[in-house]
């Protein structure tokens, strides 16, 4: 049996912050306890995390590894290989990829895809279109994190506009239903507006008023009113609007949530005053939009509107972005950066540590009912992320790990570094070394 002794670290878990030591036994924790009472056995291997942090793995549900057909891009060994640096653990990947993954047997695929290239653990979303319900219902809950609906247009032209077909979904969805709320009609409308303003160079900053709040409240209000109608587990993704947090509660307990929201990295972060220096390098669907914006949803994670923080992780590369407005493809790179991000936002006394933790470790876990991740807890899954609070360090090409190799966050000085992230017991990142040969496992649910 292999073990890994980490001593003198300070644990962040479960609303708390700690001094603890943790024994790892091959792939679980295996004991946690005051300083002095565990006794290691022979051949452990040694970890001093005397002033590190320690975290459960970062659960991402929602990246674009671009694997299969867009592996110009990014591919699942790439993007992995980019996350555990940024001490992501375990992730759940989208469905708009080329062919999109809306039948088992091209889910299947991906599964193999990633029990052969991933260095994270991994699930995948099967895709809904206006036709393929039989082969949604075939998924098995215990084994596919959920279902992906577009209900607007982004990369991969996955949307449903059948309203019979919507309805379908939502009486029978099985799996919790995690959905882009885009309104098209009002986009279409937006752009025709701005084209006759600008022609084909509309500026960038344009972006959220053409994606406008009005289009992202409106679908995402038709999502919460299916799903209340039909008792579904609803999931919105990239929530980007103060207004959509109307539609959001925090009265009941995660687990008994029927309807969840998700905040992303970049609309934490961003702003509109961000598209001048940045361009079309941070035009995401839905858009970055106020500060306003912006602070309603600091404030949302705050006081638990909004469940989870994920990424949206979507490479494209720079001569990709490098275009104008209508030919920029939407989306951009973050899997690597997230948790150093949040974690300045903690440095700023934004965001608690402890919120960032629950956000991106424990509420991930519960919201998809993960089997044994995401808490630091004895028999778990040893999934953990050490961090040193207090090693600076730039963002630069010299160290940007995604195939894109470019990142939004280039030239931004972080406080914070991963220093060693665990996946299933195996250290895959240490210090900048990356086990290549490590492959993580499926993740399953328990459902």
């Amino acid at each position: 049996m292999s073990s890994i002794f980490i001593k003198n670290a300070t644990i962040i878990n479960e609303g708390t912050s700690s001094k603890r030591e943790l024994l790892i036994k091959d792939e679980l924790i295996s004991a946690i306890a005051l300083p002095g009472k565990i006794k290691p056995p022979s051949g452990a291997k040694m970890i001093d995390a005397t002033g590190l942090i320690l975290i459960p793995g970062i659960i991402d549900d929602h990246v674009h590894f671009r694997e299969p057909g867009l592996t110009h891009k990014g591919d699942i060994f790439s993007e992995s290989r980019a996350a555990v640096a940024g001490g992501v653990t375990s992730f759940m990947e989208m469905p708009n990829t080329n062919p999109h993954t809306t039948t088992i047997n091209l889910l299947n695929e991906k599964f193999r895809t990633g029990s052969e290239n991933s260095l994270a653990n991994y699930s995948f979303y099967i895709g809904a279109t206006n036709t393929n319900l039989n082969e949604i219902m075939k998924a098995d809950p215990s084994e596919v994190c959920g279902i992906k609906l577009f209900m607007g247009l982004s990369t991969g032209n996955m949307l449903i506009d059948n309203e019979t077909a919507l309805k379908e979904l939502f009486a029978n969805a099985s799996m919790p239903v995690a959905c882009h709320c885009e309104d098209e009609e009002i986009i279409r409308k937006n752009t025709v507006t701005y084209r006759q303003i600008y022609g084909e160079d509309i500026p960038v900053r344009m972006h959220p008023l053409i994606r406008s709040r009005e289009a992202c409240y409106r679908s995402s209000l038709k999502a919460t009113r299916l799903a209340n109608e039909n008792n579904t587990r609803l999931h919105i993704l990239h929530l980007s609007t103060a207004d959509e947090m109307k539609l959001l509660g925090s009265e009941t307990p995660l687990r008994e949530k029927r309807i969840t929201g998700e905040g992303c990295i970049h609309h934490l972060w961003f702003d509109e005053s961000s598209y001048d220096e940045l361009g079309t390098l941070i035009k995401w669907n839905p858009a970055i939009k106020t500060r306003f914006d912006r602070q309603a949803l600091i404030n949302a994670v705050n006081n638990d509107l909004i469940d989870v923080i994920a990424t949206d992780h979507a490479p494209h590369t720079l001569e990709e972005k490098n275009n104008n407005y209508f030919k920029a493809p939407s989306g951009g790179p973050l899997v690597q950066h997230s948790l150093a991000a949040m974690l300045e936002l903690w440095h700023r006394k934004i965001l608690s540590i402890e919120k960032i933790v629950e956000k991106m470790c424990h509420n991930p876990a519960i919201l998809f009912n993960i089997r044994g991740r995401g808490f630091i807890r004895e028999r778990y899954k040893a999934d953990l992320c050490l961090i040193d609070p207090d090693n600076q360090w730039i963002v630069s090409k010299d160290n940007i790990l995604y195939k894109c190799r470019w990142s939004p966050f280039e030239g931004t000085t972080f406080k914070s570094r991963v220093v060693k992230t665990i996946v299933n017991g195996n250290i895959v990142y240490d210090n900048g070394v990356i086990k290549e040969n490590y492959r993580g496992q499926r993740l399953l649910f328990d459902r």
